[in-house]
């Protein structure tokens, strides 16, 4: 007689084996009862604060359950974790690193037993002059905001291909459709996700699984908080700065199945900046 051993989530309890003899997803969490996430699991990177925490209330708030990854699992991580308990899980991850991306989404299996939504919103910023840029700044901006959107993808592309079903909204930016002095290399990142979107979206769409782009102007975020606020509104139609609200709120949408036939999009949410 072989020794029986149960896996436990986070939560205590470990998923029973389905039929196929993959796992049935773990309890983590009581979805709202006929939420537009309902019974769906979403992986949310940089999900810690700004646009990434605002997706994470949002789609805990629509009933699904949320992993969560930030590159280091601190005071704002934790916070977060214990606000959306027990519907949310928090992950340290580079995302820049292959073998960290892997590591977690293998433990992101085990803890909820499948994914049905990827959001890539982890970015960095190493803003200067093309002229005062060294290779370190190019690369850990390429890296992070390029790469670990890739990084990502490949973890979910086989899953959702077998699933025919899945949503993917990458967080591009308006710096990747117009250029941004300063930001050379944020914003070949963010136009890379573009590309990258597109060709995910044209490999996937027999597969029943959507991948979009959403390109956010000046959100009321850590990483804008620094600008000039004078000149930004100045370049806005709208006459205001976004607020990660309302990014979440669009992500919300093209991650729900309200948006099934909509695959291969760039969606600006920037006042008219970019218009």
């Amino acid at each position: 007689m072989s020794e029986h051993r149960e896996k436990e989530t986070f939560e205590g309890r470990a998923p029973e084996a389905a039929a196929a003899g993959a796992p049935e997803p773990a309890s983590v969490g009581t979805p709202e009862q006929g939420g537009l996430l309902a019974g769906q699991t979403a992986v949310v990177t940089g999900g810690s604060r700004g646009i990434g925490a605002a997706v994470c209330r949002a789609f805990v708030s629509a009933g699904a359950r949320v992993a969560f990854l930030c590159r280091e699992k601190g005071e704002g991580a934790a916070a977060l974790e214990k606000e959306l308990s027990p519907s949310a899980k928090a992950y340290s991850c580079d995302v820049s690193s292959a073998a960290q991306v892997d590591r977690i989404f293998r433990e992101i299996l085990e803890d909820f037993g499948r994914i049905d939504i990827l959001v890539n919103n982890a970015g960095v910023t190493r803003d200067m002059l093309l002229l005062s840029m060294k290779e370190q700044d190019f690369d850990q901006v390429i890296d992070t905001n390029l790469k670990g959107v890739f990084n990502t993808i490949r973890q979910v592309y086989p899953l959702f291909a077998r699933q025919k079903s899945g949503k993917i909204v990458n967080v591009s930016s308006v710096a990747g459709l117009t250029g941004n002095p300063g930001q050379a290399n944020y914003s070949a990142s963010k136009a890379g996700v573009i590309g990258l979107t597109k060709s995910v979206a044209k490999e996937l769409a027999s597969r029943g699984v959507c991948c979009n782009a959403v390109a956010p102007g000046f959100i009321e975020t850590d990483m804008t908080a620094a600008l000039a606020r004078e000149k930004v509104l100045a370049s806005i139609p709208a006459g205001r700065v976004g607020k990660p609200e309302e990014v979440a709120a669009l992500i919300l949408f093209l991650a729900s199945p309200l948006s099934g036939y909509i695959t291969g999009e760039v969606v600006r949410i920037d006042g008219g900046m970019a218009m």
